[in-house]
């Protein structure tokens, strides 16, 4: 799979009210015009909760 930037997804990611699902993330970074491999890798997360952005930038790391 191929990596996203970090600094690119918390650009798309700036101002969602956390803890966040991942339909939450998806949403706001469609909403902030991320490009869909962006929206691709964060529709592969698994659905939980997530408390920081770091823990996105986690989990998007373990697709990998």
């Amino acid at each position: 799979m191929a990596t996203a930037n970090p600094i690119e997804i918390q650009k798309y990611l700036k101002g969602v009210d956390y803890p966040a699902s991942r339909d939450d993330l998806v949403s706001h970074a469609e909403e902030q015009g991320a490009n869909n491999k962006l929206l691709k890798l964060l529709e592969q997360i698994p659905a939980d909760e997530y408390e920081t952005p770091a823990e996105v930038s986690k989990a998007i790391g373990n697709l990998e």
